[in-house]
């Protein structure tokens, strides 16, 4: 493990050199003399977080994603809603998130430190990378000094790639944001960490075609456990599945479990739809360093999308 650390951290430099040379925009040692403590203290808090749910791993892990993924890594997805505008995080795709109070907290411990350097989108990006690292996954220098962004509407949470997207649809949905097949392969594996609920996988365990009722690609035993979990009228509210077999434990089941049938969403199953991505969900799950080190570049590539960021929010939840 210290061995893979150690070429994972080396890539990461290599990595971000090149990010550096394109962007120039973000630095690794961008709060190293304004707020020096700043990253400790984010992860202290997340850490202390953990401590009391185990779930926010994935629910801020899952947070970033969905921030950067529309206009960029700008902390949009943190904004409340007011009486004149419904912001992101009541958007459909994202009424699920959860955990906000954690990244209010570690806001409210750097602004005791550093009032007004430290934005809310750099801390959520590394609390993203703290939460895998904590969830027993790898580690890397995240790069930093984006800024808040002013705008949040609920109604481009459409822009989002959905559970039940295919292929093509994943690919299209990456590229537009700059990022690679090798990219959406690799941060796939975020499903390692978390759960989902019914509603986002039913289409593959009921009516789904004029055949079958059941995905064919789907494990028989599996589609039946989820078919009781969640069954096709009068559904639990709060019923879904975890999204692997350790849902708390970043490592590579997720990859084991797709090949073996047992993936939740038709958007893990179409991975498996193309050699390419394939042959990388093959790669992964026979070796886990492999993963974490796919993943890591992946991250800071995604979590380096230019947002339109315009100022260091005093609050997370507002602009100021």
């Amino acid at each position: 493990m210290a061995t893979t650390t150690l070429l994972i951290l080396s890539l990461v430099t290599i990595t971000f050199s090149s990010i550096l040379i394109s962007s120039n925009a973000l630095d690794v040692n961008f709060y190293q003399k304004t707020c020096p403590n700043a990253e400790t203290t984010i992860t202290n808090t997340i850490k202390n977080g953990l401590k009391n749910d185990k779930t926010i791993a994935a629910a801020i892990l899952r947070m970033h994603f969905h921030d950067c993924f529309i206009k960029g890594c700008d902390a949009s997805v943190l904004l409340n809603s007011n009486g004149n505008n419904q912001a992101e995080k009541d958007g459909p795709p994202n009424v699920s998130l959860h955990a906000f109070y954690v990244i209010d907290n570690a806001k409210k411990e750097v602004e005791k430190m550093c009032p007004g350097v430290v934005s809310c989108a750099d801390i959520l990006a590394l609390a993203a990378r703290d939460a895998v690292t904590l969830s027993g996954g790898p580690t890397w220098a995240v790069p930093k000094g984006r800024k808040d962004g002013r705008t949040s509407k609920a109604a481009d949470t459409a822009q989002l790639p959905a559970p039940t997207f295919s292929i093509s649809q994943l690919q299209q949905s990456f590229s537009q944001r700059g990022l690679s097949i090798d990219d959406l392969v690799a941060l796939s594996g975020g499903h390692t960490l978390g759960f989902s609920h019914c509603s986002s996988f039913q289409n593959r365990i009921h009516n789904f075609s004029n055949k079958t009722d059941v995905d064919p690609s789907m494990d028989p035993s599996f589609a039946g456990k989820l078919r009781q979990v969640c069954p096709k009228q009068n559904t639990p509210k709060n019923a879904g599945a975890n999204l692997d077999s350790s849902p708390l434990i970043f490592d590579n089941a997720y990859y084991k479990l797709l090949l073996q049938g047992k993936s939740i969403f038709t958007s893990d199953q179409a991975l498996l739809a193309n050699s390419r991505t394939k042959a990388l969900v093959t790669k992964f799950a026979s070796s886990q360093g492999e993963f974490y080190q796919a993943f890591v570049m992946s991250m800071i590539s995604m979590s380096s999308i230019s947002g339109s960021g315009s100022e260091i929010r005093l609050d997370c939840k507002v602009v100021n």
